[in-house]
Formats: structure tokens, C-alpha cells, sequence
């Protein structure tokens, strides 16, 4: 008998077996699909690594910094700022903190007034002072209530010039959602994360993060295409009969598959995207790591990454991957969709981008779970005596949520079991 199995092997699933090997507690994950990583996933395509949706690591991730080993990943950095394109030209925003040299040119730029920036700047002293965990307190009125980020930046003092150029395409490319409904703690959070780290992205695509994860737990540290039929405190049962038992069970799975094992926690709601991504002969960024925003107030485009000057193994060689995200309504054609959106990205990089080869369109329909109010489920939770539940759907709508969360889960257990107060850290 396992001290612990674990249901799912997404990034809360295998940080919690990571966390309880680490200590020296016997666990399994058991994963209904073909391959481990959840919503992070990689696909093949016409020797391409397609990433299903543009997906970041932040490496300020605080789980993230304590269980992967960023050397062994091949991390290629993404340059911090963005390249903007305005009714007024494309601009480029650096942050300064990083990238002195552009501050002049950052100052220039037709994003927002003088204020703006300034504001800007104590947006970043804001969300970056203090312990970490105190950033999920930040948003919040004097009532305990939660703002919006919409609400949160125009208390503030934003422009609309800076709404509509910047911050919305930066922050809806995030959050999945241009109204910037989502709770003000994940914008603080976000910022605090980006000033502290870079956003970057593994050689040869984001499933390189959950494969180095369940690597270590060895070959039969996960069991793949293992479907749970019923789950319960003290064993699970698969589909084709066979009963697993341990001490404890983790559901560390969409609140949706936990609700069909136990009927006890309700579904959830979910942002979607549209990642449309293509082969080129070049890069039309020029082989320089950055992301692109369109800050024009009209098209489908909400950014665009070449993933291939980012890091390496995303293409076959002389070959460059474009990633283009698309937030709201789109044609559900995808040929319709497609040529409308070269009609969009002819007008920036020319006719060139009639040469490039579509590769894959993704209508991600369950992206990221809609959470009223992020950070507050950090904290492991028992639904029943031995059963637990742990994701991002608890803690926050990011790969550090879903890590957190299985973290804090074993944590728990552990204790429960006798193996410790506190999980190594590697």
C-alpha cells in the first residue's frame, strides 16, 4: 500500500508527489491521458514543438524556484518589455530597471503620458514590496472586497492612452480576458513576478517542465492512460476494475474530473483563447526575444511571440515557429480565420506572411479557471478524511497556483503521516 496516490499528473499532481518522495513518503500519480503536464502541453507538428497556447515560466515562481532546475530546462529569457503597436507607430517599452539604456526611448513612447510612467513605476514598488505572500492582500478595499484590475488601475490613475496601448493587451494576454475583470491580488502578483524574474520558456517547448518533473519521480512514479472511476479515502478505483489503495488520496485534477469522482465540490469557470501559430522561413521579429502587443485598438490579434528566438528546439533548423493569440470572437473556419489574420499581420510585416505555413490552430476552451479571489486556497483542503484536493482552481490561474498548491498539500500529509513539519527543498 502507497503512503499517498495522487490523481492527475499536471503540476499541483506532480509537485505534491515530488514534495512527498522528497521526504520519503511512497506515492504513485495515476494520469488518465497519454502524457503528464495537464494544461501544459507540447505537441509535435511537422517537427515543430507546438505548445498548446502561449504559455510562460516566470522563474520568480517561488514553488517553481524550489522543485525545477532552471540549468537542466535550457531557459531562453524573454527580453523584459514588449515591442507596441500604436495608432502612432510601433513603440518599444523596456523596464528600465533591467534595461537602463531604454529608458529614453521608453519615456518617448506613445503608450501614455509622463503621469503613466510614473505610475507605472510605483505600480512596480507596490506589487514588489513586502513578504510574497502578502501580495494576495493587495486590491482589497478597506471592506475586505476585492477590486477588479480595471477598478485598480483606474484608481490609480491610468489614462485610457495607457489602458488601451499597454496595459490592456499586456494584461489580457495574461488573464485571457480583455475587460480586466480579473481580481486586482493576480495583478499585483503578475507585476511582482515580472519585476523579479523574466518570462522565459524551455528548449523544445512548456512540457519540458512537468517530463522534468515526473522524471524524478522514476518510471513508476507515474502510471499514464490510468482512468479513476471512483475515488474515496483509502483507495481509488480505475476503470477496468483494479483498485488502488493508500493512506491518502490527492485529487490533484479540474475541479470538473474531481466533481465526477467525489459529486461534492462543484465545476468552475474557465477563460479560452485561440492560439494560432505558423512556420516561417524567418523571423519577422528579427530574431530579437521579444514579445509584440497590438495596442491599435482594432484586430483579433491580442500579442504575437516567435518561440524559436526564444529558445531552442521549437524548429527544425533554419526554421522559425510564430505564435499568435487571439482573445473573443474569431470565425470558427479555420481557413476564414487564418486569412483574416494574415490580412492583420500583413499590415506589420508585410507580404512575407502570405509565405508562412499554418501549423496548428488551438480553440482552448478551458485555458485558465476564472477565480474570484486568487490566493486564498493556497492552503490545503480535506474534503473528506484522507481525501484532498489541490490545483490552481485553489490557489491562483498560473503553473506557481497549481505548484503551491500541491506543495502545500503534501506539506500537510506529511505531517499526518509522521515524516515532518516542513518539505526539503531539494
Amino acid at each position: 500500500m502507497h503512503d499517498v496516490v495522487i490523481v492527475g499528473a499536471g503540476m499541483a499532481g506532480l509537485t505534491c508527489a515530488r514534495a512527498l518522495r522528497a521526504k520519503g513518503a511512497s506515492c504513485v500519480v495515476l494520469e488518465a491521458g497519454d502524457a503528464v503536464g495537464g494544461r501544459v502541453r507540447t505537441d509535435e507538428v511537422a517537427g515543430f514543438r507546438v505548445d498548446r497556447g502561449f504559455q510562460v515560466l516566470l522563474t520568480a515562481y517561488p514553488t517553481a524556484r524550489r522543485w525545477l532546475d532552471y540549468t537542466a530546462l535550457g531557459l531562453g529569457k524573454f527580453e523584459p518589455g514588449a515591442l507596441v503597436a500604436t495608432p502612432d507607430g510601433e513603440a518599444r517599452v523596456s523596464d528600465p530597471f533591467r534595461r537602463p539604456s531604454g529608458l529614453l526611448e521608453t519615456w518617448r513612447a506613445p503608450v501614455g503620458t509622463t503621469g503613466d510612467k510614473l505610475r507605472i513605476a510605483a505600480l512596480r514598488l507596490a506589487s514588489t514590496a513586502g513578504a510574497s505572500e502578502a501580495v494576495w492582500l493587495k486590491g482589497e478595499g478597506n471592506d475586505g472586497a476585492m477590486r477588479t484590475t480595471a477598478a485598480e488601475l483606474a484608481a490609480r490613475g491610468f489614462s485610457p492612452v495607457m489602458l488601451e496601448r499597454f496595459l490592456r493587451p499586456w494584461l489580457g494576454g495574461i488573464f485571457l480576458e480583455r475587460e480586466l475583470a480579473t481580481p486586482a491580488s493576480m495583478l499585483f502578483f503578475v507585476y511582482r513576478m515580472f519585476s523579479l524574474g523574466y518570462a522565459a520558456l524551455p528548449a523544445g517547448g512548456m512540457q519540458r517542465i512537468p517530463e522534468q518533473l515526473a522524471a524524478a519521480l522514476g518510471a513508476e512514479g507515474v502510471v499514464l492512460r490510468a482512468r479513476v472511476a471512483r475515488a474515496g479515502a483509502g483507495a481509488v478505483e480505475l476503470l477496468d476494475g483494479r483498485i488502488v489503495p493508500a493512506r491518502h488520496v490527492v485529487l490533484a485534477t479540474e475541479r470538473e474530473e474531481a466533481t465526477r469522482l467525489v459529486d461534492e465540490i462543484g465545476g468552475a469557470a474557465w477563460r479560452s483563447v485561440i492560439n494560432v501559430q505558423w512556420s516561417a522561413a524567418r523571423s519577422p521579429m528579427g530574431g530579437e526575444p521579444v514579445l509584440w502587443l497590438n495596442g491599435r485598438g482594432r484586430g483579433m490579434i491580442n500579442n504575437l511571440v516567435v518561440p524559436t528566438d526564444v529558445a531552442a528546439g521549437y524548429a527544425p533548423a533554419g526554421q522559425s515557429l510564430v505564435s499568435a493569440t487571439v482573445l473573443g470572437d474569431a470565425p470558427e473556419d479555420e481557413e476564414e480565420l487564418t486569412h483574416a489574420l494574415g490580412l492583420e499581420l500583413a499590415e506589420r510585416f508585410g507580404e512575407e506572411v502570405w509565405n508562412w505555413r499554418p501549423l496548428a490552430v488551438r480553440r482552448i476552451r478551458r485555458a485558465l479557471p476564472v477565480l474570484g479571489r486568487p490566493g486564498t486556497g493556497h492552503g490545503p483542503r480535506e474534503l473528506r478524511d484522507r481525501l484532498w484536493i489541490c490545483g490552481d482552481h485553489r490557489a491562483s490561474a498560473s503553473i506557481e497556483g497549481a505548484m503551491a498548491s500541491g506543495e502545500a498539500v503534501a506539506t500537510t500529509i506529511l505531517c499526518r503521516i509522521g515524516l515532518g513539519n516542513d518539505v526539503d527543498r531539494r
